[in-house]
């Protein structure tokens, strides 16, 4: 109960009511993917895991150049963005365009706070990885039992 904070919770349940009513009174399916605040979908999709000493997020990135992404962690949040190129620029007639492209932004909360100064990220066959090292104090520590 120490570590919890009022205003990171306020801030949590304002966003969940602000993605209850994103939407409402429109077709999903005529909403962009990637356009921040307005999908209903989040990109790119991730996994957050954790063992005793790091924090692991997986992102899905598929087709984008490693250039183009940027990482930022602060304040417990590591946030995700970039752009993702659609088709290669020629004038085209699409029959079917699924894969969309343009500005994505997502904000990830972390569980405990980490060493932002030594994050480690990774990009390889359409999959980031993002290796976050917990600071000493979130690691858990093993207490000997002394025998009386």
């Amino acid at each position: 109960m120490a570590n919890w904070d009022l205003f990171k919770e306020m801030e949590n349940l304002h966003r969940e009511i602000d993605n209850v009513f994103r939407g409402f009174g429109r077709s999903v399916q005529l909403e962009p993917a990637f356009l921040p605040g307005l999908g209903m979908r989040r990109y790119p999709q991730v996994n957050l895991s954790e063992d005793s000493e790091n924090l692991y997020v997986e992102a899905l990135a598929p087709g984008m150049d490693a250039k183009e992404l940027e990482l930022t962690v602060m304040r417990g949040m590591l946030t995700l963005s970039g752009e993702r190129k659609s088709g290669n620029g020629a004038e085209k007639t699409w029959h079917r365009n699924e894969r969309g492209g343009g500005k994505f932004l997502r904000t990830i909360e972390l569980p405990v706070e980490v060493e932002a100064d030594s994050v480690r990220a990774e990009y390889n066959k359409g999959v980031l990885t993002v290796t976050l090292p917990k600071v000493e104090a979130a690691k858990p520590k093993k207490i000997e039992v002394q025998v009386a």
